[in-house]
């Protein structure tokens, strides 16, 4: 049975943009839907339930973000990949579009090949997560961790780690190559204690660093994403 192409919704104000993705889209078999607002945006994300979402943060009337937030809200939509593109450098809006619910972001003015390359590396991620049932325990490089008994090792050596920082290295592991930003590690790894400084994190992710790197100044299992985050990192690479 023939696969069918992964289904792409782009949204952008600026048509000849919008053209010019599509086209590139369309090029590489991907089957594209245009929204040149954010209303139009959602109503064909609902009706037509596509693979991916290419959405502009700056659209007339019902900006990006929103846009994304309500995608989040809707349990019919609430798990479509969102690539969110950005005319603006500032970290600012970056951390913004992670913690709205985007899955990555791209910013302009950025080339084809770039776009492309984001494209497909969160399609696949998405597709893979969706075939996977939930594991026991995730491998990677050397680093073993089983998650039900919360064993951690490195290369067979086990490692201990306090219980945060274990949900800081299984919270990431579980979403390898996703970038999460300071305050959706906070959220994961300490829920409802709003007393805790997200810089906290940085401090708990030196410790985990310290305990399953070879050599923390060139990590391979935990990444910085300057101005943003951290990420386990991509395992297709």
């Amino acid at each position: 049975m023939e696969k069918m192409p992964a289904r792409i919704l782009v949204v952008d104000d600026e048509k000849d943009l919008v053209e010019l993705i599509s086209y590139n889209l369309e090029k590489e078999g991907y089957s594209v839907f245009k929204a040149y607002n954010g209303e139009e945006a959602l109503q064909v994300a609902e009706s037509q339930k596509p693979d991916l979402v290419i959405l502009d943060l700056m659209l007339p009337g019902m900006q990006g973000m929103e846009v994304c937030q309500l995608i989040r809200k809707n349990p019919a939509i609430s798990t479509l990949p969102i690539i969110m593109v950005t005319a603006k450098g500032d970290e600012i809006d970056r951390i913004l579009g992670l913690e709205m619910g985007a899955d990555d972001y791209i910013t302009k003015p950025f080339s084809v090949r770039e776009l492309l390359a984001r494209v497909r590396a969160v399609i696949r991620r998405f597709q893979a997560s969706a075939r996977q049932q939930p594991k026991k325990t995730f491998e990677f490089q050397g680093l073993r961790i089983d998650f039900t008994s919360h064993l951690v090792t490195i290369n067979g050596q086990k490692v201990e780690l306090s219980p945060t920082e274990f949900k800081i290295l299984t919270f990431l592991a579980q979403h390898p190559g996703r970038v999460y930003t300071r305050d959706q590690i906070l959220d994961h790894a300490w829920g409802d204690a709003t007393f805790v400084e997200p810089r906290t994190v940085d401090v708990h992710i030196r410790r985990l660093r310290g305990r399953i790197e070879k050599d923390v100044s060139e990590p391979r299992y935990i990444q910085t994403v300057r101005g943003i985050g951290y990420k386990f990192t991509d395992i297709d690479q």
